[in-house]
C-alpha cells in the first residue's frame, strides 16, 4: 500500500472569493494586531488561514462515518472503518482472528466487507507499520504551501480580496491599508480645524499624518498607528484636504492652496476627442505614433522601462509647464494607490536644485516646470532628458547645455485677425532641438488668445489638418510635410494625439504619401 494522501480541489485557488468566514477572520486578525495592513499583508494571512481551514475541512469529510484504519489499532466486529490508502473507501469489520507470522510476533487479522461489496483482510495490532503515520497532504498544481500559492495566484487573490473588502462597509482603506471602521478612533471637527490651521501655516503642505497628530490633541494613550489611520480617514472624507503622497506614503495638502493647474487641466492640454479608424494606420504610422509617445495615444503593448527617457516637448506642455505622463515616462514618476494628485520633487540635472512637481494621474500630465523651462530657454521641440532621482520620490529633468546660436527655425506668427501662419526665421536656440518639431513662439500671449477663444474647437478637425499641411508646405521646396512636423504644428493651435492626424493622412484622397512619412496636398478637389 502507498502512503495515504489528501489534496485540495483542482480549482480551489482559481475560484477564490471572499466568504463570510474570511471577513470574520480578517476583522479579528486586524483587531488582534491593532495595525492597519496592506492588501498583500492581508492576503498572506488569509491564504495561511484558508490552507489550515481547508485541511481541517477535508479531514473531517474523509473521516465522517467511521474510524480511521491504522495497522496499530485494535478493532471489533461491526466497527465501521475508513481506509485512507484505498482512496478513503469505507468498510465494516465482519470478523477478527489471530494472525500467524513468526517474524512479526503477535497481531490480529480483521476481515472487512468494503462498501463496493468486496471483502479484504487487514492486519491489526501492529505497532510498526508505515500506514500508522497520519495521512499527508500532497502538493498538486494548486499547492498547499503558502509561498507557492502566493507566487502563482497572488494577483488574482489580491483582486478578489480588494473586490470583497471594497464592497464591505465595515472596512476602510487609506493609502493602501485596511482596517475595520468600527475600531477607529473618533476624530471630530475640532481636530480637523486644527489640522487645517497647521497646513495653512505651512503654505498648504505637504505634511505627514504624524506631524498633524502632534497638533490636533488626541489622547496620548491611543495606539499611534490607529490614531494615524483614523486621522487619515477623517481627512480623506473632508473635502478641504487632499492626500498627495506617493504609494506607501501619506502626505496631506490643503486643496484650496494647490496650484490651479493641478486641480483643473490647463486649457492647452484639453483634448476634444476625435473619432477615427485606427485600422487604416500602417505599421510605419503606428511606429511613429509610438515614437512620439503622446500621453493621449492608446496603449500599444508593453513598453520597456528605461532609466533615462528622451522627451521632445510639444507646445501644449511647453506652454503649461508640464510633461506628458506617457507610457515611456510613467514608470519614472511616483504614483499612488488612490490619490488623484501626487506631490513630489523635481531636480535640476545640472544644478541639483529641487523644486516641487505634481503628478496629475487621471489627466496624465506632470505639472511644475514652467520656471525651469524659462530658465533653461526650453522651447517647443526642445529635447529633454528625464530620469529617476537618487532619493525615492525625486525625478531629475535635464537638457544638455549648448552655446546660444542663431538658427533657422519654423516660427509661428499670429496676425491681427487672429490667423496663424508659419515662417522660417532665425531664432536664438539654447537647447538641443528636434528640427522637425521645433517651433519658435515669439508672441506667447497672442497664441493664448487663440486657445482661450470660445470658438477655438468649432472648426472641423479635418479642415485644421488640411490648412496646416498647406501652411507648412510653403516652407519646403518640395511642398511636402513630414507627419511629425504636422503633429507638432497642429498642437500649437489645437491639442491632438498623433492618431487622428495620421488617420486623415492615410484615409483622405487629397493627401499623397511621397515616402518616409512625408505627405503633400494632391490636386484632388477638397
Amino acid at each position: 500500500m502507498t502512503t495515504p494522501t489528501i489534496s485540495m480541489g483542482e480549482d480551489y485557488w482559481e475560484a477564490f472569493r471572499l466568504q463570510e468566514e474570511d471577513i470574520e477572520f480578517l476583522y479579528n486578525y486586524l483587531l488582534e494586531i491593532e495595525t492597519p495592513l496592506t492588501s498583500r499583508e492581508l492576503i498572506e494571512a488569509l491564504v495561511e488561514e484558508r490552507i489550515r481551514r481547508r485541511r481541517l475541512e477535508i479531514e473531517q469529510q474523509r473521516t465522517a462515518g467511521g474510524d480511521l484504519y491504522q495497522p496499530k489499532g485494535i478493532y471489533q466486529e461491526g466497527q465501521d472503518l475508513i481506509f485512507p490508502a484505498l482512496g478513503w473507501r469505507r468498510g465494516r469489520v465482519v470478523g477478527v482472528r489471530p494472525g500467524v507470522n513468526p517474524d512479526i510476533g503477535e497481531f490480529q487479522v480483521i476481515q472487512v466487507a468494503l462498501e463496493d461489496g468486496s471483502q479484504r483482510e487487514f492486519a491489526a495490532g501492529l505497532k510498526d507499520h508505515k500506514l500508522n503515520a497520519p495521512p499527508k497532504f500532497v502538493e498538486n498544481f494548486n499547492h498547499l504551501d503558502k509561498s507557492t500559492v502566493l507566487k502563482i495566484y497572488s494577483d488574482d487573490l489580491l483582486d478578489a480580496l480588494e473586490e470583497g473588502l471594497k464592497a464591505n462597509p465595515d472596512f476602510v482603506r487609506i493609502a493602501g491599508r485596511w482596517f475595520p471602521r468600527a475600531l477607529l478612533v473618533d476624530i471630530n471637527v475640532g481636530h480637523l480645524n486644527l489640522a487645517e490651521a497647521v497646513l495653512d501655516m505651512a503654505g498648504g503642505g505637504p505634511a505627514t499624518t504624524a506631524a498633524l497628530l502632534e497638533e490636533v490633541g488626541l489622547p496620548k494613550d491611543i495606539n499611534p498607528k490607529l490614531a494615524e489611520f483614523s486621522l487619515d480617514l477623517a481627512l480623506q472624507e473632508d473635502e478641504r484636504f487632499d492626500e498627495v503622497g506617493p504609494a506607501g506614503k501619506v502626505l496631506w495638502y490643503l486643496k484650496r492652496l494647490e496650484p490651479p493647474e493641478v486641480l483643473n487641466t490647463p486649457v492647452c492640454l484639453r483634448y476634444h476627442e476625435v473619432d477615427y479608424d485606427r485600422s487604416v494606420l500602417t505599421e510605419e504610422m503606428l511606429a511613429l505614433e509610438q515614437a512620439l509617445d503622446d500621453e493621449l495615444s492608446p496603449p500599444t503593448g508593453k513598453v520597456q522601462n528605461q532609466n533615462d527617457v528622451e522627451v521632445r516637448l510639444i507646445y501644449p506642455h511647453w506652454h503649461s509647464g508640464t510633461l506628458p505622463l506617457s507610457p515611456r515616462l510613467r514608470h519614472l514618476f511616483p504614483t499612488a494607490y488612490e490619490a488623484p494628485r501626487v506631490r513630489f520633487m523635481l531636480v535640476d540635472g545640472e544644478s541639483g536644485e529641487k523644486f516641487p512637481g505634481w503628478v496629475v494621474r487621471e489627466k496624465r500630465y506632470v505639472f511644475g516646470l514652467q520656471d525651469w523651462y524659462e530658465e533653461h530657454g526650453v522651447m517647443p521641440g526642445s529635447i529633454l532628458h528625464v530620469r529617476r532621482g537618487k532619493e525615492p520620490g525625486e525625478v531629475i529633468v535635464q537638457t544638455e547645455s549648448r552655446r546660444p546660436s542663431r538658427e533657422w527655425v519654423r516660427t509661428v506668427l499670429v496676425g491681427s485677425d487672429g490667423g496663424v501662419v508659419f515662417a522660417m526665421l532665425k531664432q536664438i536656440i539654447t537647447t538641443p532641438i528636434d528640427e522637425r518639431m521645433a517651433i519658435a513662439v515669439p508672441d506667447k500671449k497672442a497664441l493664448e488668445a487663440i486657445w482661450n477663444s470660445p470658438h477655438r474647437d468649432q472648426q472641423p478637425f479635418e479642415k485644421v489638418v488640411v490648412n496646416m499641411v498647406r501652411e507648412l508646405a510653403k516652407l519646403n521646396p518640395q511642398s511636402h510635410v513630414h507627419a511629425s512636423e504636422l503633429y507638432a504644428a497642429i498642437n500649437v493651435i489645437r491639442r491632438s494625439p498623433p492618431g487622428p492626424i495620421l488617420w486623415l493622412l492615410a484615409s483622405r484622397p487629397w493627401f499623397t504619401h511621397v515616402g518616409d512619412q512625408h505627405y503633400r496636398l494632391s490636386d484632388t478637389d477638397l
